[in-house]
């Protein structure tokens, strides 16, 4: 068991005070068997005038904030503590029927699941599922977890990962092309992969931890793959690093579309060139449970209701108008 510590800072900086919009945040963990979240410090300058937790329809935590008021920078500072436990794929605990592909999901689950096997992208030549079935070898069936465990390493030895700044997300037939992309294009081009063989998959956003020699302190922000596996459940498959399991990883949200899982979204009311840029500084660490409890590290439990308690320290002193 290990407990992780996540420090999110995200600065927003202007030319001249502007007027904020609705401004809709997922930086909390989810709550998930693996995972649990022990406490989250959220900070908001300037101090929204409301700010309200809620829950989407894939059960990530969403706050939505909201401004009166105007100023000149807008920052959004949380630091979150995360109970995480190893999860794997492993062919015992897959389901006999699910254990070699191709293989049927059972009638009960398909409603559920159906959405995420519809593939979004076009593949008129049926580009992206030749490519996928490469990894079929040939054969009229595969070892299931043999299947995704190659697809996902082929696409972190065979892509050269890319950092982008640009907003979207690659169309999966552009980053099979180049043979390049961000964590979330390779994790798209994955998903229509996957999708395109008859399996479940869904986007994830959130938090790698980076260990460096001689500094546990590494992270950022990341996106990565969750494939449905009777038996398993939804396992996390990360193709730029080529890690499967959740080892390291630290989900904030998961959705059918990556434009579902936003970390942070809003809209601001000035001038066309008032916007001065975004910066982003995340970092990641980790204890073991023993540990961390020794540091005294006091946690704060979640209300019945799914609402987060936060902690809003005051504001700092706001620009003037």
């Amino acid at each position: 068991m290990t407990i992780y510590t996540v420090r999110h800072i995200t600065t927003y900086h202007y030319k001249e005070p502007v007027a904020f919009g609705e401004h809709r945040m997922m930086l909390a963990p989810r709550e998930d068997p693996d995972q649990r979240l022990l406490d989250l410090n959220l900070e908001i300058t300037p101090q929204p005038s409301d700010l309200r937790w809620s829950r989407d329809v894939y059960g990530n935590r969403m706050a939505v904030a909201y401004f009166s008021g105007r100023a000149a920078l807008l920052r959004v500072e949380s630091v979150m503590r995360v109970d995480h436990s190893l999860t794997d794929i492993a062919d015992a605990n897959i389901e006999d029927s699910a254990k070699s592909y191709p293989f049927a999901c059972a009638a009960d689950d398909l409603p559920h699941l159906i959405n995420f096997i519809e593939r979004d992208s076009a593949d008129p030549d049926h580009r992206v599922k030749t490519w996928a079935q490469s990894f079929l070898r040939g054969g009229a069936s595969i070892n299931t977890r043999a299947l995704l465990i190659d697809m996902t390493h082929g696409i972190q030895k065979g892509f050269t990962y890319k950092r982008r700044h640009e907003k979207g997300i690659q169309d999966p037939l552009e980053t099979l092309n180049l043979a390049s992309g961000s964590c979330r294009d390779l994790a798209v081009l994955m998903i229509d992969a996957v999708r395109s063989l008859g399996l479940a998959a869904r986007f994830v956003s959130g938090y790698l931890h980076v260990r460096h020699v001689g500094d546990a302190r590494g992270g950022n922000t990341h996106a990565w793959v969750q494939v449905y596996v009777p038996g398993c459940g939804w396992i996390d498959f990360d193709p730029s690093s080529g890690v499967v399991g959740n080892r390291g990883l630290i989900r904030a949200a998961v959705a059918r579309d990556p434009r579902q899982a936003i970390p942070l979204q809003g809209v601001w009311i000035g001038g066309g060139g008032d916007s001065l840029g975004m910066k982003v500084e995340v970092r990641v660490s980790s204890a073991d449970a023993g540990e961390s409890e020794r540091l005294g590290a006091q946690g704060l439990d979640v209300n019945e209701d799914g609402r987060l308690p936060l902690l809003m320290p005051p504001a700092r002193r706001p620009v003037p108008a």
